[in-house]
């Protein structure tokens, strides 16, 4: 191995990551020899500045025969183990390309996509829910490898958690939407489905490509239904579902557009999208949050009303 070599951490991304915890602090610690360690080993030039999401970094590189590509670094947690695995059974067909990877350290190479172009940067929010929805439709379609987290496990746990979690809302009209979303889950529970799920394909997962005009990027491979891949698009650009001055009607078109491109039953999709409101209220609550967002609110209630579902809240 040559000398030793390290990689430039921004700042921002060390002070926004490492609020994570002790871990994530530690592996921050570690992650400009880390990423210095695998431009070495895969034979790679740093291409430009590092960037960074939530919870990962990203650096354009060169490999030794000039092709772009990134090196994506983040922590192996239960959401990224199966990566590499989703991404080697999609093949590349509608996602990013996975060029190598290192099992133990979460260490991606991929192909390299223009990130100054997201699927967001269209100003058609229809035309967008549309070449979103018919990547999804391509992602779905492929079977889900032995190994990956089940949807099935998702949502016994989330079930498990509802009654001690719901008393922490302040609003009962709030608690009651939330027992709604977790009865329409019950239902489903045991036809949790078995296809490949990206789980976070929303507008910004997806980047302009050359070999293709789009291309996703960053799962977090779940095997279940591809009823619990639309909420993120229903989520997305909320501000122009605001704009439209009826968001419950905004979302129902959006919501019928991508069941219909995907060809799923609307009421099976209307419970496994309540599963994901339902994720992400417990995800709150654990977070100490007392209320419910409302883009959630809204997406649910528009959902269980046309359903005869429940309540309105």
């Amino acid at each position: 191995m040559s000398a030793a070599l390290y990689i430039d951490v921004p700042d921002a991304f060390t002070a926004s990551y490492g609020a994570h915890g002790e871990e994530a602090r530690a592996w921050l610690a570690e992650l400009p020899r880390v990423g210095g360690e695998f431009l070495d080993r895969w034979g790679l030039r740093p291409d430009g500045p590092p960037a960074y999401g939530m919870a990962s970094l990203v650096l354009p590189v060169l490999q030794a025969d000039g092709t772009p590509a990134v090196l994506k670094l983040q922590e192996l947690r239960e959401e990224t183990v199966g990566t590499a695995l989703g991404l080697r059974a999609w093949g590349g067909d509608g996602i990013v390309r996975l060029l190598d990877h290192d099992e133990e350290s979460a260490t991606q190479l991929l192909e390299r996509l223009d990130a100054t172009r997201p699927l967001s940067s269209v100003p058609d929010d229809f035309a967008a829910v549309r070449i979103l929805t018919e990547l999804m439709a391509r992602l779905t379609s492929v079977p889900a490898p032995e190994g990956l987290r089940r949807l099935s496990d998702v949502a016994s746990a989330m079930l498990d958690q509802v009654p001690q979690a719901v008393p922490a809302l302040r609003a009962p009209g709030e608690q009651r939407l939330v027992r709604s979303c977790a009865s329409a889950v019950a239902e489903l529970l045991g036809e949790p489905g078995d296809r490949l799920l990206h789980w976070d394909l929303h507008y910004d997962n997806i980047l302009a490509g050359e070999r293709e005009p789009w291309l996703a990027i960053d799962p977090e491979p779940l095997a279940g239904d591809p009823g619990f891949e639309l909420l993120p698009a229903l989520h997305n650009r909320w501000d122009e579902v605001e704009a439209t001055g009826d968001a419950p009607r905004a979302v129902l078109r959006r919501f019928d557009l991508m069941t219909e491109v995907l060809g799923l039953d609307r009421r099976r999709a209307t419970g496994w999208t309540l599963g994901r409101v339902l994720q992400n209220a417990l995800w709150d609550i654990e977070d100490g949050k007392p209320a419910l967002e409302p883009a959630q609110i809204v997406i649910a209630t528009a959902l269980l009303r046309r359903e005869g579902m429940t309540a309105a809240v």
